[in-house]
């Protein structure tokens, strides 16, 4: 059986976002709970050098909606990473959950084999979309997702597996 391009990203991304959107509900209630801001929650940090839960946020739902719209062949939605609430990274994370179930499934045919080119400062690659998927926007999604899992984790949000993972 081949597995198509768009469950390898779009049914790949789209539980993860919805698993993160539960996550960011329970470390609102968390802070709640214990009565403190939530804009602690938005600027945590593992480590000094790390990036925070904002930026975590903004670049996961980045690389969700930017591969699966590459494979798609449309152009991605722009975000422009201003988000200051906890609220509005729950936005930023639904939006991207809209925009990728717009998506159908015929317009990831032959997506393995489109030319995919990806710039980030002062350099470029380009791939084929399989390769971009499996090596690049994958695993650079889940980066990011277990990153805001983890800051979620290390501030005492109490979430275990089962909530990275979902049902």
């Amino acid at each position: 059986m081949k597995i198509s391009m768009y469950t390898m990203s779009a049914e790949s991304f789209l539980p993860m976002l919805k698993n993160l959107l539960k996550l960011l509900d329970k470390g609102a209630a968390h802070a709640g709970a214990r009565k403190f801001d939530t804009g602690v929650l938005c600027a945590s940090r593992l480590a000094p050098d790390m990036l925070p839960l904002t930026k975590q946020i903004q670049i996961a739902t980045d690389h969700a909606k930017g591969a699966s719209a590459r494979l798609a062949g449309v152009e991605a939605p722009k975000f422009e990473d201003n988000e200051t609430t906890y609220a509005d990274l729950i936005a930023r994370v639904q939006k991207t959950i809209d925009f990728i179930a717009t998506l159908k499934p015929e317009s990831f045919e032959g997506s393995e084999d489109r030319d995919v080119t990806i710039t980030v400062p002062g350099k470029s690659w380009q791939m084929k979309g399989l390769v971009y998927l499996k090596s690049w926007a994958l695993p650079n999604f889940y980066f990011h997702y277990v990153t805001a899992y983890n800051l979620l984790r290390h501030n005492g949000v109490e979430i275990g597996k089962r909530d990275y993972l979902g049902e």
